[in-house]
This record gives C-alpha cells, sequence and structure tokens, in this order.
C-alpha cells in the first residue's frame, strides 16, 4: 500500500494556488475519527523512537531523523510540534526555531548554523523554519543578491545529500494555508487576549506580499525537492488533518529505518547471578 509520504511529496512544477487546503489526502474519516486515531500512532511513535534513541546511545547506529517544518504565518508549525512531534519521548528529541540570524552568524555562510543544530545519532532534530529561510526571506526581502539566492539552492541541496550519505533522514513539510485560512487564524488572534502573544503586527507585512511568498515557495519546492530529500505539501486548512499527516509520515519514517534492538555488550547470564547473589 502506498504510504502517506508518497501521496503527498511533490516534485516537478507545482502552483500552490490550485492546491486547496481544506483538502485531506490519504484520510478516510472525519474530524473526530483523526483524533482518535492521534494517540494510537504515538504509541507507534513512541515504540519506534525508543528503538532509535537505544541505538544511538549505544552506539549502534548513524540514523537520525530531521523534520523540517516550512510555511506562512499561522500555518500551524507550533501547532503541529506540540500535536505531532509531541507525540514522542522529549529525551529524544531536539527542537530548534529559527529566528533572524545574529550578527554572529550573518559573519559565516547561511548554512553554518544549521550544520551546528544537525540531529546527532538516534535522535529525531526539529527545525521550526530552516535553512530554507534564506532563499525564502532572502529572496522576497532582497537581502541578498540574485545570484547568491541562485547559488543556495544548489548549496542546500548539497547540504542535505551529505547529511542523508551520513545516516540521516529528512521529513520536509511545507504546511499550506490559503489567504483565506491565515485571515481568519490572525483574526482569531485579536479576538481572544490569550492569544495576543501569539500575534505579531509584522505578520500583516508579510500577508501584504503573499503572491511574492507564494512565487518563492514554488521555485523550493521545485528545485529542492529532490530523490534524497523529496518536499511534502501538507494542506493544513483543516488543522487536525495536519497534525494526522505529519505524525502518520514520521511514523513511517521511523518504521522504514529497519532497526533492531541493540545486543548487550556484557554477559547477560553473568549478570543474572551477580543479581540473584546480591
Amino acid at each position: 500500500m502506498t504510504d502517506l509520504r508518497s501521496t503527498l511529496a511533490t516534485s516537478g512544477p507545482i502552483d500552490l494556488s490550485s492546491r486547496a487546503s481544506d483538502e485531506t489526502p490519504g484520510f478516510e474519516g472525519k474530524k473526530k475519527d483523526a483524533k482518535r486515531r492521534l494517540p494510537q500512532i504515538g504509541e507507534e511513535l513512541m515504540d519506534s523512537q525508543e528503538l532509535l534513541f537505544a541505538n544511538g546511545i549505544a552506539g549502534t547506529t548513524d540514523r537520525k531523523v530531521l523534520i523540517l517544518l516550512q510555511g506562512m504565518d499561522t500555518s500551524g508549525k507550533g501547532g503541529t510540534l506540540r500535536h505531532a512531534a509531541g507525540l514522542v519521548d522529549p529525551q529524544g528529541l531536539a527542537i530548534t526555531a529559527f529566528k533572524a540570524p545574529t550578527d554572529e552568524e550573518r559573519e559565516h555562510d547561511f548554512l553554518w548554523r544549521i550544520e551546528k543544530r544537525l540531529p546527532a545519532p538516534g535522535m529525531i532534530g526539529v527545525f521550526d523554519r530552516s535553512h530554507y529561510e534564506d532563499v525564502l526571506v532572502g529572496r522576497v526581502r532582497a537581502l541578498a543578491p540574485a545570484e547568491e539566492i541562485e547559488r543556495r539552492y544548489d548549496a542546500i541541496n548539497d547540504f542535505e545529500e551529505r547529511f542523508v550519505d551520513g545516516g540521516g533522514v529528512l521529513l520536509k513539510c511545507f504546511l499550506h494555508i490559503s489567504p483565506d485560512d491565515q485571515e481568519e487564524r490572525l483574526a482569531a488572534r485579536l479576538d481572544d487576549p490569550t492569544k495576543y502573544w501569539k500575534y505579531n503586527p509584522g505578520d500583516l507585512d508579510d500577508r501584504q506580499l503573499w503572491p511574492e511568498y507564494q512565487a518563492a515557495y514554488e521555485t523550493v519546492l521545485e528545485r529542492c525537492s529532490t530523490d534524497h530529500a523529496p518536499w511534502h505539501v501538507v494542506p493544513s486548512g483543516r488543522k487536525w488533518y495536519r497534525n494526522w499527516a505529519v505524525a502518520t509520515m514520521l511514523a513511517e519514517t521511523l518504521t522504514d529505518l529497519g532497526l533492531d534492538w541493540p545486543r548487550a555488550d556484557f554477559d547477560v547470564a553473568e549478570q543474572k547471578r551477580r543479581l540473584a547473589t546480591m
């Protein structure tokens, strides 16, 4: 049976305006069904993650997983972290939320700060925004010359290929919403005092540049969706589907690692005898 990653993976030219944000590809059922299934996926994730983490601690694997979450403001990167990545054991999870680069980071190549946050063997890393900001915001806001932006697409592909060759697996998720979705969610934040902290007036500045950002994302999805690290377009107009989809793809990714429990590096029988005599 085709897994969800294949269903949501993209390649070749893409027109985001032609994709509905409220679709639910690969899912049969309603909102209540997805919410009921999420804890079940969580049980599977916990088992698979413990297997990965155990092998990392034992030094028996170089495998690690990196989830990239990209999307327009209000697309649900934080919600996905809570409801999907939050299903696994925190000790095996490393989350990084990338903001504007610091003065020190600007003195280096744009990938310098990214490499420092890559997950170690046995870990699941999550990037809330990522190196793709440097070809998204960098392009839309003209923060770098056009020829530098062009160079970065190939640099990203090479960087990701090295990560995969070193035992990594990339799960790149573009959380796709419509302008109407965003307007509704921004309005909801302004109507709820408990959500004011999530509202940033600068979001409206980016909203005015919606067409430019969509064009930048389309280029990213076309130029940087590769065999070793494909992009997945996750319709995120329905939050419950978004959470189910990312959790499901993560479960598929961990299962595909095909790991076994690390063997004991000591004499088990001898340790049992010692324990019995104490």
